[in-house]
Order: structure tokens, then C-alpha cells, then sequence
């Protein structure tokens, strides 16, 4: 059960619409009363949901309300998956969301569903400098546009482009396309991978479901021991992802095994960046988002990131000049469902 969080609530501050936004993830999901009065900064109501526990949105969307005590209006949700005509299936999760049935369901006016990328790049153009981290100030083109690659539990991708008065974001599930092996490692990788998988997608090599794939990969190989204590401890855990980091960022004693494979999912991470950048003509910047950048910020800045970024041939000056930056508000995919919200009460 979520924690929801209220406090100090003045009266002027409750009139007018009030807004449901969420942020819909395969492992957690974090939901917020906004006001129009308050703004997207400054949610009247904050709880954060472990997923995979409740058989719906709508019971965790429930309980949410009945805790906070706040009647909404609308609701605009980020959800980690493609949205096609208001319909929306998680990719990491047993959930079918319909906007619709979700109004329905919940007595709102309406609701939006947005992919989660779609909901973090309506809030890049507002993040600050305290809000980022740069790998690479590059000279960015004015209005150029922006891309956005998230890994997370899955890896999203999108890209923002100038529309006249301001961004407009548009979906991709990019992520799933086929990964691009380089090197004689990284096509080692892919085709360990195949026998397990048959499709490999950046995905399954770029994510918090990615990481294990990768240390599997070294462990087998057998150029590195896998030490007996992170054997049992993986053995024992639910979601290794975090013990894999954690070894490799201790400051003591770094496990061998383990850096390994953060040094080869940065690699593959930073090529991914660089292709999302090429394809969509990124001159304006690159900004990485998801939970694993914010965690692993010593490898993305011991240089194997940009390195792979930058290396693309003839190209690698374009991509020199990219900005790139490391999203570190872990809420942007909330606060940019509430913007777009808010956005769509007042047109």
C-alpha cells in the first residue's frame, strides 16, 4: 500500500479543476492531486504504489482517492507502454488501461493516457540546471530538436520537436527495436542472448532488466569469478538489478564482475543515445531519464559513455556538438502528466 502524503491545504488553494496525473511504471507507480492554483510543483496529494501488487489502475486509483480525500476532475496518467487510441497495455506489467473505461470507472470528465517518455519530455523544456546533470555541453542549436532515452525496468525513447510557440513530444517505442552490436564483445552478447531469446531488442541489454542479462553474459564466459557471497545473494533476490550496481559502485571493494557489466551496459547505452540522436537530428540535446542514470552517474562519467556516443564515423562531429544531460528530478514523468494536463483543462 502507498503512503499518500497532504498537509496545509488552505481552501483558496482547492478552487477551481483539480487533476489526477500519475506516473504508471512496471514496478512502481506514483500518482498526485494538482491544482491549478498550486501548479505541478506543488501536489496537494503524493503517494507512491508498488505496481504488481494491486490487479488493476483502477483499484490502486481508488484507494489513492479514498486515502487523500480530494475530488478530481480529470485524470492524466504516463503509462510505461505504447498508447494507441486511448488504449494502453504496460509492457512490464498484467494491466490493459482504456481511457474510457477509466472515466467510467472512476466518475472523471476524462482521461488521458500518455507513453511515460511522452509524459517525461513534456517536462524537459521546464527542468532547470539544479535538475541536471551534463556529460557533454556541446553547442546546442536553438529550437533544435530533443531526444529523451529513459532506461528504467524497460528502456523508453522519444523526441520533442520546435512547433512555433513551444515543444511538441512525440512517441516512440524505440527501445524495442533491434539492438546494434559493436564489437567483438557486444556481438558475443547478442548472439548468447539469441539462444535464450531469439529477438534481442536494446531492451534487453539497456534496462534494469538489461543489467542481468549483461552480468549473465560475463559470469558465463568465465573471465571473471563470480564471487560466492554475490552468487547467493543474487540467488536470493527478487530483482538482482540492484546488488549488480551496488557491487559495482562500492567504493572499497568494487566487484570485478560486476563493473564489468556496467562498463559494457554504458558502452551500449551511450551507442543507443547516440543512434536516437542521429535519427531524430537531436541538436538541441540529449537527455537521459529512468531511474538506473540517476544511480550509476560515476560510470556515465568515467568517459565509456561518450566515447561510445561519439562514435559514429563520418557523423561523430555532429554528435560532439550534442548536449547531453542526466535527468536527476526522479518525477519528471509525474510532473510532465500533470503539465499536459493541466494544459488540457485550459484549452
Amino acid at each position: 500500500m502507498g503512503t499518500a502524503k497532504t498537509g496545509g491545504v488552505r481552501l483558496s488553494v482547492l478552487e477551481g479543476h483539480l487533476l489526477l496525473a500519475g506516473d504508471i511504471g512496471g514496478t512502481k507507480t506514483v500518482l498526485a492531486v494538482i491544482s491549478q492554483a498550486a501548479g505541478i510543483r506543488a501536489p496537494l496529494a503524493e503517494a507512491t504504489f508498488p505496481s504488481a501488487r494491486y490487479p488493476n489502475l483502477e483499484a490502486l486509483v481508488r484507494e489513492f482517492l479514498s486515502g487523500v480525500g480530494l475530488a478530481v476532475d480529470r485524470a492524466c496518467f504516463g503509462v510505461a507502454g505504447p498508447v494507441i487510441e486511448g488504449h494502453a497495455t504496460i509492457t512490464n506489467l498484467p494491466w490493459s488501461i482504456d481511457e474510457p473505461h477509466l472515466s467510467a470507472c472512476l466518475g472523471l470528465g476524462a482521461v488521458t493516457l500518455l507513453n511515460d517518455l511522452t509524459a517525461v519530455s513534456h517536462a524537459v523544456p521546464a527542468l532547470g540546471p539544479a535538475e541536471l546533470h551534463t556529460l557533454n555541453a556541446g553547442s546546442p542549436s536553438p529550437r533544435g530538436a530533443l531526444a529523451v532515452i529513459a532506461p528504467g525496468t524497460g528502456l523508453g525513447e522519444s523526441f520533442l520537436t520546435w512547433e512555433g510557440l513551444g515543444y511538441r513530444p512525440h512517441p516512440s517505442e524505440g527501445g524495442h527495436a533491434s539492438f546494434a552490436p559493436i564489437g567483438s564483445e557486444q556481438l558475443a552478447l547478442a548472439q548468447y542472448l539469441a539462444a535464450r531469446f531469439g529477438h534481442i531488442s536494446a531492451e534487453r541489454v539497456c534496462s534494469g532488466m538489461g543489467i542481468p542479462n549483461i552480468y549473465a553474459f560475463h559470469r558465463d564466459c568465465g573471465q571473471v569469478a563470480e564471487p560466492e557471497w554475490l552468487a547467493r545473494e543474487l540467488a536470493a533476490a527478487a530483482d538482482p538489478t540492484p546488488i549488480i550496481v551496488s557491487a559495482a559502485l562500492d567504493e572499497h571493494v568494487p566487484c570485478e564482475l560486476c563493473t564489468a557489466t556496467m562498463n559494457t551496459f554504458v558502452a551500449i547505452l551511450g551507442a543507443e543515445a547516440g543512434n536516437l540522436a542521429l535519427k531524430v537530428m537531436a541538436t538541441g540535446g540529449v537527455y537521459l531519464g529512468g531511474g538506473i542514470p540517476i544511480r550509476i552517474l560515476p560510470f556515465l562519467m568515467n568517459g565509456r559513455f561518450m566515447e561510445a556516443f561519439r562514435s559514429k564515423g563520418r557523423l561523430s562531429a555532429v554528435l560532439d556538438r550534442c548536449p547531453v544531460y542526466v535527468i536527476l528530478n526522479p518525477k519528471a514523468a509525474l510532473l510532465g502528466a500533470a503539465q499536459h494536463g493541466l494544459e488540457s483543462l485550459l484549452s
